[in-house]
């Protein structure tokens, strides 16, 4: 795969779709690999008119990681001490716009999903002139009243590392199922074959570490986002047990104009079976640009 330079980071990331189709760039969350956008959903935003873009983030898969930084203390972000943050969700949207800049994309849409659609949030507060629309999906403002963890998810997402690649394996089938659709259940062959795929591309768990401090450390932005001014969709799954659709609905009600998708049956993630629906309301919201 590729490499591109933005703000001093190398960010890896591949492309699908004819590159003089305009340009959609999908950020995706916590921990997360570019992978976790699916080969097969991002072939169907190729087939309908997009060129496509995924990529991993910073500290996370074949991109730049900041292992030279200190361990963040989370405890203390929570409780308001920022001093250890290693970075924020405003430095990881300018990495975003930094991938622009490589890829010669003047302006693009974006779709981000948890971390990433927080990460989408931040670059229309912070850069609506280099964005044509925004999809929201499985996040929240960062508000903590909204969007909570129930206490079973939220201990899968910070259960400790593991000390091996078959216990990492085995915790991250677990969890994933904690976290799933409830109404479209996973296959564990097919589930177990993706996190395996994705241990053995690249495994970092203080990436995702620093990546979560980021989280809390960069606050609510309810207020930046009464500001934009854009084609805007939220989407979110009515039983999702890592953040609540109440994080979609403060979203939508932050955002003028924006457009609240709640999907029964999906989880935190994206099951193939919702991959026509998420499709459509990508696609519905670029038409408004």
């Amino acid at each position: 795969m590729p490499r591109a330079h933005s703000n001093g980071l190398e960010l890896e990331y591949e492309t699908f779709g004819d590159q003089a189709d305009p340009p959609l760039v999908l950020v995706m969350g916590l921990g997360a690999q570019l992978t976790v956008w699916d080969t097969g959903f991002c072939e169907l935003l190729a087939a309908r008119g997009f060129h496509v873009v995924r990529f991993d983030n910073r500290d996370i898969g074949l991109s730049t990681y900041f292992d030279d930084l200190p361990a963040p203390d989370l405890a203390a972000l929570i409780g308001g001490d920022l001093s250890t943050a290693p970075y924020l969700l405003s430095d990881m949207s300018d990495d975003t716009v930094g991938l622009f800049d490589a890829l010669g994309f003047a302006k693009a849409h974006v779709a981000g999903a948890s971390m990433g659609g927080m990460i989408v949030q931040q670059l229309a507060i912070d850069h609506p002139d280099r964005l044509l629309s925004v999809t929201s999906i499985m996040s929240t403002t960062g508000d903590r009243s909204v969007g909570q963890a129930t206490p079973e998810a939220m201990a899968a997402l910070m259960r400790p590392p593991a000390a091996t690649r078959e216990q990492n394996i085995e915790e991250s089938v677990k969890a994933s199922k904690v976290t799933a659709a409830p109404g479209y259940p996973p296959r564990e062959d097919e589930l177990r074959a993706k996190i395996t795929a994705n241990y053995d591309r690249a495994y970092h768990p203080a990436g995702a570490l620093r990546q979560a401090a980021a989280v809390t450390a960069s606050g609510d932005r309810t207020e930046g986002l009464r500001k934009v001014d854009l084609p805007v969709s939220v989407i979110h799954g009515a039983g999702d047990p890592l953040i609540d659709v109440s994080g979609a609905k403060a979203t939508a009600e932050a955002i003028s104009g924006a457009e609240l998708v709640v999907l029964p049956g999906m989880g935190h993630d994206l099951p193939q079976e919702l991959w026509p629906e998420i499709v459509e309301t990508i696609v519905r919201t670029t038409a408004r640009t």
